[in-house]
């Protein structure tokens, strides 16, 4: 029994080890679907399998070749694809290889994948290039390697009418494809230009509100200072009073040159929590009801951490209309554990929307940067499959 029994463990523990890396390896396998390496490599498989079955063909015919040889030969031109995004003379080699087949084994499927490959990755002229010179060397080798002998006797009209179509074709729609590549290209830099443009508008109003908040307080520094140093006259510490206003305008002149000449501040300073319940009044009047909970520490910490508290509170509320219109939205401001937790969720819609939302896509993207700004912390995300939850913590500070 004891026997038996440690036989079984012995076995379990190899299948879960086994199951663990097949686990392992399939993690792995999704990562790589879908990737560039993984789009050639089904690419030049299927070349592959197309040009295998000529494999009889091509060893009954007097090339000097059988089957074995026939396979190693027509899996080595397909291989050539594997290079073609990879190096830049990659789609031109597949080229001068399917060009060989042509001539040689009278094969013409991977001279298609080779225009293809010319004209998506090496660029329309050199597509058009590339087919002009396949027409010239098919024409040739019609003529001059009795290609009429294994394909019946047709006529050059008849072999014309196939080979044309073929090249053509297969270079059109790689060009085609280069112009989608190229548009998404485009919209890709576009996201990512409005990306860093939210990042710098969002830098941009935190630098206003640190030019309104601490420079409203350095002011109050400065006439502070100058008030006690008059009633002070005489008195030895005096001197004192007189340098700590001279030093308080100092540095209210030097957060002027970093931040106003810098085409930042000057503006009306972001709202606090205060300002939270005039947000939720102005979500439920769109369609969304919006419950506010605020914690009584939280009203006392600084303005630049209740600005931003502000401005989450506030793009999440845009969000909400945009996506989640007529949900209800819950937000929680907490201070915990010496940290300051804002917390928006809201249910998300079941069906989707007739008419998809305008979104630039920018907003999450200004929150977090607000956040990290100030040493925080910033998520969203779905939780689960029918809720969406922004999370923001900050160091709790007064």
């Amino acid at each position: 029994m004891h026997d038996e029994a440690d036989g079984l463990a012995t076995s379990g523990a190899a299948t879960a080890v086994a199951g663990r890396r097949l686990g392992r390896l399939w993690s792995r396998l999704e990562r790589w679907r879908g990737t560039p390496h993984a789009v050639d490599l089904v690419t030049a498989a299927g070349c592959f399998a197309l040009m295998g079955l000529d494999i009889p063909g091509l060893a009954r015919a007097d090339n000097a070749l059988n089957g074995t040889s026939a396979t190693l030969v027509l899996a080595l031109g397909a291989a050539t694809l594997l290079l073609r995004r990879r190096e830049p003379w990659g789609p031109w080699l597949s080229f001068v290889v399917g060009m060989v087949f042509l001539g040689w084994l009278h094969d013409v499927t991977l001279i298609q994948f080779a225009l293809y490959s010319v004209a998506r990755y090496r660029g329309r002229n050199s597509g058009i290039l590339a087919c002009c010179g396949y027409l010239v060397w098919a024409c040739a080798a019609f003529a001059l390697f009795e290609w009429p002998a294994y394909r019946g006797g047709e006529s050059v009209s008849q072999f014309l009418a196939l080979a044309v179509p073929i090249g053509v074709l297969a270079t059109g729609v790689g060009i085609a494809a280069r112009r989608i590549d190229l548009v998404r290209a485009l919209e890709a830099k576009g996201a990512e230009t409005a990306l860093l443009q939210a990042v710098q508008q969002e830098r941009s109003d935190v630098a206003g509100d640190v030019h309104d908040f601490v420079g409203r307080e350095l002011t109050m520094l400065s006439v502070r200072a100058e008030v006690l140093s008059r009633r002070a006259r005489g008195e030895r510490w005096e001197t004192d009073f007189d340098e700590l206003s001279e030093t308080a305008r100092r540095a209210h002149l030097l957060l002027n040159e970093i931040v106003v000449r810098r085409g930042s501040g000057g503006g009306a300073p972001t709202p606090g929590l205060d300002a939270l319940p005039r947000l939720a009044e102005e979500s439920a009047a769109a369609g969304n009801e919006v419950a506010v909970e605020v914690d009584a520490a939280a009203l006392a910490q600084s303005p630049l951490r209740q600005a931003a508290v502000y401005r989450v509170v506030q793009e999440c509320l845009t969000n909400a209309a945009k996506h989640a219109p007529g949900r209800p939205v819950t937000v929680t401001v907490t201070v915990a554990a010496n940290r300051l937790h804002v917390t928006v969720t809201n249910p998300l819609p079941t069906t989707a929307p007739d008419v998809p939302p305008v979104s630039a896509g920018t907003g999450t993207a200004g929150m977090a940067e607000r956040v990290l700004s100030l040493g925080g912390t910033f998520s969203a995300g779905r939780t689960g499959s029918a809720t969406y939850e922004v999370e923001a913590t900050f160091p709790a500070r007064t």
